[in-house]
């Protein structure tokens, strides 16, 4: 279980005469929520798993495509997944391409791009299909020749069409993200995670942020445009989404993440997802439902 003071300071140590670093991490039993001044692009697959970006929180199925701005908090794409996986993460120095990102017409459409990263950006459908590909490309390139690619990436997901990319936290500027905010929702977010299958209690994590009841609903609300039941509510749907795809059933999923009638969790699932449980796991099952549910 987290602390006030669990939320982490990444800090990124490129290789000499390099832009940019490539890797490609497996934490998937650490719950890393963190921030560093870096941007970073990430590609992973997978057959479920949460995507955690600011305020914003959603499941992803299969891959997932998703590029964050500098000091925009997040937690590992692969926190808690059960199947086998494989992630490409790319971090760029906070100088990356200089000035000539800002000066060179040629880059207009990446140094917008660049800028609403700020929010954390997902891509969705064929651009995401075809620049995972790329990035799962880059490690038997050159030096020079992963960087032009890179640079071709960039331009892609700038030309990306609308329908095929998602802006993640549309009602949250990153410079909202304070250090203080950083540590406590940090610290909130990972009370709920350890806390989400039994009984969450709105008072215990109040204190653990050093804040009264009330005054800490207040805070939450502003945060994340919902109360702390909702939020609660709405993670539980999330995990049961993870969970029915890996081939849990109903029941099963219903009492694992917390919730003690099924009725209720139907209902609950239905509001949120917009299907019941049934009908979600026969849709994923046919390959015909959408590979990403959103909670913001």
């Amino acid at each position: 279980m987290g602390t006030p003071n669990s939320i982490k300071l990444e800090k990124i140590d490129f290789k000499p005469g390099r832009s940019f670093r490539l890797f490609s991490p497996r934490l998937r039993n650490t719950f890393f929520w963190h921030y560093h001044p870096e941007f970073e692009l990430v590609w992973v697959e997978a057959d479920a798993g949460i995507r955690h970006v600011g305020t914003h929180i959603s499941t992803y199925t299969r891959n997932d495509l998703v590029f964050i701005g500098g000091n925009l908090p997040h937690l590992n794409f692969d926190y808690r997944v059960r199947s086998e996986y494989h992630q490409v993460v790319i971090q760029l120095r906070t100088d990356f391409l200089g000035t000539a990102i800002g000066t060179t017409p040629e880059f207009a459409g990446i140094h917008k791009l660049f800028k609403k990263a700020q929010y954390g950006i997902a891509f969705h459908g064929t651009t995401k299909l075809s620049v995972g590909g790329q990035m799962k490309d880059l490690p038997r390139l050159s030096p020079m020749h992963q960087l032009l690619q890179l640079i071709s990436i960039f331009n892609q997901l700038a030309n990306a069409e609308k329908h095929e990319q998602e802006v993640l936290n549309t009602g949250l500027t990153s410079t909202n993200f304070i250090i203080r905010d950083k540590i406590r929702m940090g610290a909130i977010y990972e009370y709920i995670d350890a806390e989400y299958h039994r009984d969450p209690d709105v008072n215990e994590v109040a204190k653990k942020v050093n804040l009264t009841t009330p005054a800490f609903c207040r805070y939450f609300r502003r945060q994340t445009n919902m109360t702390f039941t909702e939020f609660v509510n709405q993670y539980r749907i999330e995990r049961a989404k993870s969970l029915l795809i890996q081939d849990n059933n109903v029941s099963e999923t219903c009492y694992a993440v917390g919730i003690g009638s099924v009725s209720y969790f139907n209902k609950l699932f239905k509001d949120i997802v917009g299907v019941n449980p049934t009908e979600f796991k026969r849709l994923y099952d046919f390959d015909t439902f959408e590979d990403e549910g959103t909670l913001d």
